[in-house]
């Protein structure tokens, strides 16, 4: 029985789909102006390993992550480089897909562009408007925040006393100067026209619309970084209780920080480590492996010295897996089907409390080192399988090379030789192994 953190009710609730064997998950994704940087990086890798996980329990699972390629960084961007904002945004929407297969996750089901959404936000708007939830002045749309009761639930504030410290920009044009953007009414960068002039939408209303859009109704889960939470997905969901009269999401699911070296990831701050610049250096699947061990709700202090560790951890893991392989082959045996039953029980239950992956990624080191003692071929192979198995479903699985026909007599060679005591061959046919990574 699956059970996950709510922010909404913050409580650890059991996990119950609107639909018995359908879920809909909408994740909010990159705002395309610059490279992927280590902390963009971790949502893409949980909720990924979540779809995984939901697709294994037998679910069909319509995974939406969108792509916000209309913002104001986006335009500034352009204008920097004096191209248009599609030139921007179609360069690192490539990169965006480039990062997410290096780390190890899947393509979303879908990644809509807010640029393809803009009459069905204008008729959003304009609905919102129309029952009282919206005001237009001087050509700029503003959502009033004091008609939706429950207005600051998901980020657990009122009102009254939201977030000290939250941008709220100061504009004499609001009634409330907690009321935000619906429609932005400018004269730089791209523009539309709408009944209020030429404009764009606020970057709150482009994900309401485009879950909106794609779902037409309350889904099951809605996810992001914890830095999302407000004002962006309580925004959000403000927009949906107006518009549809009901919640927006079920479940949100918020993933925790990640600083470098103890101070926050900015690209602003310019403090920022890329993730395709790791590729040459790091095991890519190591920093997806590193990501997992700590707990998604939970700040992650990543430094390139971490990343170093569980770059070899998962080298190590890979070595171990094909010098198990290797064993069989040497010995014609084939991997069979068989699993530790008992093992993957144990994962169950970590994955259905809430995520637990960091006593799942503690189960991999544990399985990798009876792998490495173990005799029996058969256990073997059951252990090889339960692993495999498990890597697979938290997005760790890799191809594992067999030996080929020339460096299986060296192996087979060396072992003769430590036989027959012949200490001096056996050591350059080791060195040999060595240096092909077979032992």
């Amino acid at each position: 029985m699956l059970k996950i953190y709510n922010s909404l009710t913050s409580k650890i609730e059991q996990f119950i789909p609107i639909n018995s064997r359908h879920i809909n998950m909408y994740v909010c994704g990159p705002t395309v102006y610059g490279s992927i940087h280590v902390g963009n990086a971790r949502p893409i890798i949980f909720f990924d390993m979540v779809r995984r996980y939901l697709e294994v329990l037998g679910y069909k699972v319509t995974y939406v992550s969108n792509i916000t390629d209309l913002d104001d960084k986006v335009i500034n961007e352009a204008i920097k480089y004096g191209v248009d904002e599609a030139v921007i945004a179609n360069k690192y929407i490539e990169e965006y897909f480039q990062v997410t297969k290096m780390i190890g996750s899947k393509k979303p089901t879908i990644s809509p562009l807010a640029t393809n959404y803009i009459a069905e936000m204008i008729l959003y708007i304009n609905n919102l408007i129309q029952n009282d939830y919206a005001y237009e002045k001087n050509g700029n749309v503003y959502f009033r925040v004091n008609k939706v009761k429950t207005y600051g639930q998901l980020s657990n504030q009122t009102l009254e006393h939201l977030e000290e410290g939250a941008r709220i920009e100061v504009d004499s044009l609001k009634e409330n100067p907690k009321d935000f953007n619906l429609w932005k009414k400018t004269e730089i960068g791209i523009k539309y026209d709408s009944p209020w002039g030429k404009g764009r939408p606020g970057w709150h209303t482009e994900c309401a619309v485009m879950n909106h859009e794609i779902f037409n109704g309350t889904i099951d889960i809605h996810g992001g970084g914890f830095d999302l939470k407000f004002p962006h997905h309580e925004n959000e969901r403000a927009q949906a209780c107006a518009h549809n009269q009901s919640e927006l999401a079920n479940y949100w699911l918020h993933v925790g920080r990640l600083d470098l070296d103890k101070a926050k990831m900015s690209k602003s701050l310019g403090n920022v480590v890329l993730v395709k610049d790791l590729v040459k250096e790091y095991d890519l699947l190591g920093f997806r492996l590193l990501i997992l061990a700590h707990h998604y709700r939970q700040p992650i202090n990543f430094s390139l010295n971490l990343l170093a560790e569980y770059s070899n951890i998962m080298i190590k893991i890979r070595r171990s897996l094909k010098l198990a392989m290797i064993k069989l082959d040497l010995n014609n045996e084939t991997l069979g089907e068989t699993l530790e039953n008992e093992t993957l029980k144990d994962f169950k239950e970590k994955m259905d409390n809430d995520f637990d992956t960091p006593n799942i990624v503690s189960l991999i080191y544990e399985l990798e080192k009876r792998i490495n003692k173990e005799s029996e071929l058969e256990k073997l192979k059951m252990l090889i399988n339960t692993l495999m198995m498990i890597l697979e479903i938290i997005g760790l699985d890799f191809e594992i090379e067999k030996i080929n026909p020339s460096d299986k007599k060296i192996y087979l060679d060396w072992q003769e030789a430590r036989n027959q005591k012949n200490y001096e061959l056996a050591d350059k046919l080791r060195q040999a192994l060595i240096d092909k990574g077979l032992v």
